[in-house]
This record gives C-alpha cells, sequence and structure tokens, in this order.
C-alpha cells in the first residue's frame, strides 16, 4: 500500500488502480469506520456512498469515483492526518462532499436507510 501515490486514489486511473482501491474500501472501510464514527459528522454520507458503491444497480462510473473517495479516506497516510481532532478530517471530508456532489443521482434513498441502520448498530457497541 505504500506506493499507491495521492493521485492514484484521487483520481480514477486504470483498472488496477480501480481493482485496488475497491480492496482497500472492502478491507478497511468498517475498521476505520468502528474507530471514527463518534468523530466524524460525515459519517452517514460516508457509509451511504459505502453502500452506493457496494450495489450491483449503480454504474459503474459512480462506483470508480466513490471507490476512490472511500480509498483515500481509509489510508492512513493523507493531506492532513487524521490524528489532529476536527482538523484531520477535513480533506477526507472534501474528497467525500466532491465526490458525493459528482455522483448525487445516483446515490438513492435505500443507501442513505442503509447507512442508518448499520451506524445505529455501530454506535449502540
Amino acid at each position: 500500500m505504500s506506493d499507491i501515490k495521492y493521485g492514484d486514489i484521487l483520481e480514477p486511473g486504470d483498472e488496477e488502480t480501480q481493482a485496488e482501491n475497491e480492496r482497500i474500501v472492502r478491507d478497511g472501510f468498517w475498521r476505520k469506520l468502528t474507530r471514527t464514527a463518534a468523530r466524524i459528522p460525515f459519517a452517514r454520507d460516508a457509509v451511504a456512498a459505502y453502500y452506493c458503491a457496494t450495489d450491483r444497480n449503480t454504474p459503474l462510473g459512480v462506483r470508480v469515483v466513490l471507490y476512490a473517495a472511500l480509498a483515500y479516506f481509509i489510508m492512513p497516510a493523507d493531506l492532513i492526518p487524521d490524528i489532529f481532532l476536527f482538523v484531520g478530517f477535513t480533506d477526507d471530508l472534501a474528497v467525500l462532499t466532491t465526490a458525493l456532489t459528482m455522483i448525487r443521482r445516483n446515490i438513492e434513498d435505500a443507501h442513505y436507510e442503509r447507512a442508518d441502520s448499520a451506524l445505529t448498530v455501530l454506535r449502540k457497541h
């Protein structure tokens, strides 16, 4: 993972990069969210984006954008380290907000409903 550059995460890239972004998200999304859900105000959007990206009915181009944004959220090294409370997640929020703006027609109420359910369970534990 250390050989991934920021441009690889932020730009859709080739099929190999897209597959790597999907692997990063599938392997690390819930682990990262479990550690950060109480501290990030955009948890609902992140989880809805995850469900949209993993939805087989979501167009490929939309999934590529979402996987890239979510991979950036998961990566341990980013432009502003997440260890800095509040400020550390601003770059993650900016990337996710940009992705959601790009694909807003494709994210459905069902994705947000699943996100709400998942966050309810996650925050109880």
